[in-house]
């Protein structure tokens, strides 16, 4: 299966997920702006494709805007492909880390690709490439006990810290994450799809601002993201987070500016670089195992140039192992605690 052409780091735009209520009310809005195709944000644009009024795409609505099924199914094969054979057959392996508190060592590896190799994934719906667009990928991979004890965890303290509320939680377990804010989700109709995604089970779609701190005089940094989760079997989940361009979407915090005067910390209200970030995070239960692989690719934008941030990105993405175990430690504490109470 050839790479995907939607797990990229060139956002979505707003036309390129499926319909809902606040977004088709926006882009109606925006047809009547003389430059609704231009961006503001600091990200180069991707030029929108011509269609073919002849061959009508099954998967497009009457807006041209993609069906929820389709593209749901679409985002997780990808994921699915890329952590079970992109990963394993493509990456070279880097070495073998600590992350304290948790038990588990972690295996890094990357993968450079560059504008050539992507310029030949086929884009069918969506955007063109940008000229010169490459992208650095990271990933790690750790084995943990199924056991509720410090230093790791059981699998549901896994799915439920990982794969449930992702973003709210990244943001409790994360230090430098200060911020998730919430922009729209599409609950009412994932909720109503029943079976009709095969083995994919408990899917959930939404768009997450994500603020991230930097040390000083580099200023925050706000990452928007289309979440998509889902059990991949009773043995299994995903997170697919893929970059999405929100312009100025009302329900947006940052991308509108509202954090400017609503913010209520200074670190909110002020003015955030809008970097780019895409992931994938897949866990497998193996009889008395779990392994936990993430994979993601990353620009922050800035002042920050790529080659500091390629020397990052390994030992974060190697950090986040050890923090989430003491996190779920903290919590799995806490819950005893307020047993022994009551």
């Amino acid at each position: 299966m050839p790479l995907g052409n939607l797990i990229r780091l060139i956002p979505l735009t707003l036309a390129e997920v499926p319909s809902h209520p606040s977004i088709s009310t926006y882009l109606n809005a925006s047809k009547h702006k003389k430059h609704d195709s231009q961006s503001s944000s600091s990200f180069p644009q991707p030029q929108p494709t011509s269609s073919d009024p002849s061959s009508p795409n099954p998967n497009l609505d009457s807006n041209s805007q993609p069906l929820l099924i389709p593209f749901i199914r679409e985002v997780l094969s990808e994921a699915v492909n890329f952590v079970d054979r992109e990963i394993p057959e493509t990456f070279t392996k880097k070495g073998i880390k600590g992350s304290a508190p948790a038990s588990a060592k972690v295996e890094v590896s990357e993968r450079m690709l560059g504008s050539e190799e992507i310029s030949r994934i086929e884009r069918p719906g969506r955007a063109k490439g940008v000229e010169g667009y490459g992208e650095a990928w990271f990933a790690r991979k750790s084995t943990h006990a199924n056991k509720a004890e410090d230093g790791t965890a059981t699998w549901e303290e896994f799915d439920n810290g990982l794969r449930v509320l992702h973003s709210e939680h990244e943001r409790e377990y994360t230090p430098d994450v200060f911020d998730s804010f919430k922009v729209l989700d599409w609950d009412a109709e994932t909720d109503a799809l029943g079976d009709e995604l095969g083995d994919y089970g408990d899917v959930k779609m939404s768009i997450y601002e994500m603020c991230h701190k930097l040390p000083p005089p580099l200023l925050p940094r706000v990452f928007s993201v289309l979440i998509v989760t889902a059990r991949t079997g009773p043995d299994g989940f995903i997170v697919v987070q893929i970059p999405i361009n929100l312009k100025a979407l009302p329900e947006s915090f940052y991308s509108s500016g509202r954090n400017r005067t609503e913010g209520d910390s200074a670190l909110k209200r002020k003015r955030p670089v809008r970097g780019i970030y895409t992931s994938i995070e897949r866990g497998i239960l193996r009889d008395s195992e779990i392994d936990w692989i993430m994979a993601t690719a990353s620009d922050a934008k800035g002042y920050l140039p790529m080659w500091a941030q390629k020397l990052g990105v390994p030992g974060a993405v190697v950090k986040d192992v050890g923090l989430f175990m003491k996190w779920t430690a903290e919590n799995r504490a806490s819950k005893r605690g307020k047993r022994a109470s009551d």
